[in-house]
């Protein structure tokens, strides 16, 4: 049986053996070479010759700066030397004599960089450009240094296209001003613009070629600065307040109080609506800063509210008025205005501020300003295990593929070529078998090999994804760990793009694999006890916790077993979300994980309320239309930190809660990729009364640790494989294509101690990011009592604002009245309590039981006279 061809290289490794050779007879493997890939000259995607290319044209531009330079100065002295009709290029070899037998007067020059700096000059400014040549040594240093250092000072194409114009533009138009200058040195100009002038004074003249010379400009400053042309426009002066100077334009949306007089009514307050932590603020005397009165008066304290952004008083008989909600060039001018003598404000049109107006003057909104100061682990909390190199056995390697071969050959089965490729704890052989071998014979000797081999964990591949091969994986006598320290140190984890990158460690072929969250978009873990389970749950939690901010991203932990999770409590200010007046972020009790679970669903469907009214599709698409100021938190909306829920123990749920659990999950599941709400769900039992198929259905990620049976891996992966690994984070990674194996990077519990130290001691917010209030059928059921003594403030403008829309829902109350859920949530059941709307009836609306305005009136009015 041959064996052809040497294919051992790098970390991929090949056997050469003698073709003319039988199986017994061959050749041992002499030598493993590492494969040293060599440079091409001419390889444009190597980076040292981008470098030197780079290096290059910085040398350019200070050679033409001087020899530019030098020109203003030597031209005169020189110009003997460069004329054409003395030889110009053709002098640049010749000698002393050669050049004075040619009529050369001065052979000898005086430009600061010789007879090619003199040349050069007298080509560029002289007979092509003029001192507008100058710009070729802007265009090459910008071209030099970004290739050189891999920093951009300017757009390249923008750089090249601007250039372009300019040496054309200032050619020209010094060559214009030439005509009306006696004795203008002509190399200011150069010959290009010199006789373009010619050519338009022939014909358009002077004046047509002055016009044209504006039009250029000025369309240059529109295509480059897009300028706007305003005529000024005139102020109406029955917008301006009385008793106040002229205000200046804020930036921010705002609501001004006319300060009119109505008699036996007091004066109305200057009331401003601000941006959360943005934007001007008023003083005590309740005006701006940079404004005064004309005439003193004493002026009540204004307090700002802590519920609503404004607080406009209503009419007990009149309907609550809405307003639109914006859309991103829409007008938001607003003035308040006196309308009856019980100081009922109305809102008007006044001055124009679009989403535009408001970024050119505050910037885009940054949800990191919050917490400014925070900074991301270090490196150093992470231990280095291991040297990160694999160390290549050469003997293992030979007895290895002897042994392979060896036992194909006992069941008369040729191969044409064998290689390796090593990783950090299994090594893969590829093999090329003989014609008309077939593959399922090769595939069923899979007991026989690893009996041969005398090895633990062998998986064959037949064929392998991509390859006209087959694949036998063989665990090393000798693995090396994979540290997290190093899968995060790498390259490929630090330059990252993705949303919600995972580091979950190295391929087979000792790769860094990286994958997104927020594609997958969900996971489902599974793994027998002591296989890695943990410590892969660990290292995605790791990787987020040093690639985004506190504001971008929010865990819920699920932890029924309540030891495993636990070293994350002390980051429960910065990342961790929890049900409100809950003590504890970290949720162990079966109950509240139903109530947190479901709480997650009313969630999404709030966030899904708010893409619906901003009009996008998913979450990326809203934050950056919250970020560009499109989206005004006045109308509700916030941005959306993505959300991570990480479930240890699926199988002891299931077991506890069954369906109560299944339901929430299959509805995130199914639903929640859109609004940012990911899950990770892990459990060492994948049954498939645990995995159900309709949670299967929605995971296409799953990852498999070692299993105890083939059915296990079959639930888990819908195939084999998992049952023959080696364990210890040998792992295996479907994305719906393929298996994908790898071995988890390995963090320990004392750094994950370190990073939440680290985190914890950092300023972080007053509690940890609050759920909506969830309440649970059994605590919906019975009668409940209303105290109208004690209803909410805003009781009577939720009940105006629920029988307007004929709409029971928490959600409405709290976009449209600017409230927090747990209030919105106490008002609707003060409404339950006062008949206005009916029961909860799970995801449905409530009904609501008053059919219109003229009947709520009615009710109120009855209700406030008992």
């Amino acid at each position: 049986m041959p064996v052809k061809g040497n294919q051992f290289k790098s970390n991929t490794f090949k056997d050469e053996s003698n073709p003319k050779a039988s199986v017994k007879g061959e050749r041992p493997l002499k030598q493993v070479k590492q494969k040293v890939e060599s440079l091409p000259l001419f390889n444009l995607k190597d980076g040292r010759f981008i470098k030197v290319l780079g290096l290059f044209f910085l040398v350019v531009s200070v050679y033409f700066l001087i020899a530019f330079t030098s020109y203003l100065f030597t031209w005169q002295e020189d110009q003997s030397y460069v004329l054409k009709a003395n030889g110009g290029w053709h002098n640049l070899f010749k000698t002393q004599q050669e050049l004075m037998d040619n009529g050369v007067k001065n052979p000898m020059v005086d430009n600061w960089l010789g007879k090619f700096g003199a040349l050069l000059s007298n080509q560029f400014m002289f007979e092509w450009f003029g001192i507008a040549s100058f710009i070729f040594v802007a265009v090459f240093f910008i071209i030099g240094y970004r290739l050189l250092f891999k920093v951009r000072l300017f757009p390249v194409n923008k750089t090249l296209a601007y250039a372009l114009f300019g040496i054309i533009f200032f050619s020209i138009a010094i060559g214009f001003v030439h005509g009306f200058i006696i004795d203008y040195p002509h190399f200011l100009e150069g010959e290009f613009g010199y006789w373009t002038n010619r050519l338009l004074d022939a014909q358009i003249g002077q004046a047509g070629a002055a016009g044209l010379l504006i039009f250029a400009a000025v369309t240059f400053l529109i295509i480059a600065y897009n300028i706007d042309f305003k005529l000024p426009e005139r102020k109406k002066k029955e917008n301006n307040l009385p008793g106040f100077d002229d205000v200046a334009d804020i930036g921010e949306p705002y609501i001004r109080a006319n300060t009119s007089k109505i008699p036996g009514e007091p004066e109305t307050p200057f009331t401003p609506v601000e941006w959360p932590g943005r934007g001007p603020k008023l003083t005590q005397e309740g005006v701006l800063p940079s404004t005064r009165f004309t005439e003193p008066e004493p002026e009540p304290e204004v307090v700002e509210p802590k519920g609503p952004i404004f607080n406009i008083e209503k009419p007990i008989h009149e309907p609550l008025v809405l307003m639109p909600e914006p859309s991103p060039e829409t007008e938001i001018p607003l003035t308040v205005s006196e309308t009856r003598p019980d100081s009922i404000l109305s809102i008007e049109k006044e001055d124009v501020v679009t989403a535009n107006d408001l970024v050119e003057q505050f910037g885009a909104f940054d949800p990191r300003l919050d917490l400014s100061s925070y900074q991301f682990p270090t490196l150093d909390l992470l231990e280095n295990y291991g040297s990160h190199k694999i160390v290549v056995n050469t003997e293992e390697l030979e007895a290895n593929k002897n042994k392979i071969v060896e036992t194909l050959n006992h069941y008369n089965i040729e191969i044409d070529k064998i290689k390796a490729t090593i990783g950090p704890t299994v090594t893969l052989y590829e093999i090329i078998p003989a014609p008309g071998v077939r593959i399922s014979k090769i595939k069923n000797l899979e007991d026989d090999i690893a009996l041969s081999l005398a090895a633990l964990g062998i998986r064959i591949i037949a064929p392998m994804p991509g390859k006209g091969t087959i694949g036998i994986e063989v665990p090393n006598q000798h693995p090396e760990m994979v540290s997290m320290r190093s899968v995060i140190a790498s390259e490929k984890f630090q330059n990252t793009t993705m949303d919600l990158p995972i580091a979950l460690g190295k391929t087979i072929s000792n790769e860094i694999f990286i994958a997104d969250l927020a594609k997958m978009p969900h996971l489902l873990v599974a793994g027998a006890t002591g296989q890695g389970k943990s410590v892969g749950i660990n290292a995605i939690l790791v990787s987020l916790l040093y690639k985004k901010h506190p504001a971008e991203l929010k865990f819920v932990l699920v932890d029924p077993k309540k030891v495993e999770l636990t070293l994350f409590r002390k980051i429960e200010r910065h990342f961790l979300a929890k049900l409100p007046d809950e003590a504890d972020a970290i949720i162990t009790d079966t109950k509240k994980v139903i109530n947190t679970l479901n709480s997650l669903c009313i969630e999404m469907d709030q966030r899904y309320d708010l893409l619906k009214d901003a009009q996008v599709r998913n979450l990326k698409e809203y934050n950056v239309k919250f970020v560009n100021r499109k989206l005004l938190p006045t109308e509700g909306h916030r941005f959306l930190p993505f959300i991570v829920l990480i479930v240890d123990e699926f199988a002891d749920l299931m077991m506890t809660a069954g369906k109560e659990v299944e339901v929430p999950i299959a509805r995130l599941a199914q639903l929640a990729r859109a609004i940012g709400i990911h899950l990770v769900i892990a459990t060492q039992r994948p049954s498939v009364n645990i995995i159900t198929g309709t949670i299967k259905a929605n995971f296409p990620a799953r990852i498999a640790f070692r299993v105890q049976s083939k059915i296990d891996s079959r639930t888990i992966l819908d195939s084999g494989g998992a049952d023959q690994l080696i364990g210890r984070g040998d792992m295996l990674l479907s994305t719906g294509n393929d298996l994908i194996r790898l071995q988890c990077a390995f963090v320990d519990t004392p750094e994950v101690d370190k990073i939440s130290d680290f985190i914890g001691a950092q300023r972080g917010y007053s509690t940890a990011h609050l759920l909506p209030e969830y309440v649970g059928e059994g605590a919906e059921s019975g009668p409940k009592e209303f105290d109208a003594d004690n209803r909410d403030p805003m009781f009577e403008d939720a009940a105006r604002l629920i029988v307007l829309h004929q709409q029971g829902s928490t959600s409405l109350i709290q976009r449209k009245l600017k409230l927090g859920y747990n209030r919105a949530g106490r008002i609707i059941d003060q409404l339950e309590a006062a008949g206005i709307v009916g029961p909860f009836e799970g995801s449905k609306a409530r009904e609501v039981l008053i059919p219109d305005d003229y009947a709520l009136e009615q009710f109120l009015s009855n209700m406030d006279d008992k």
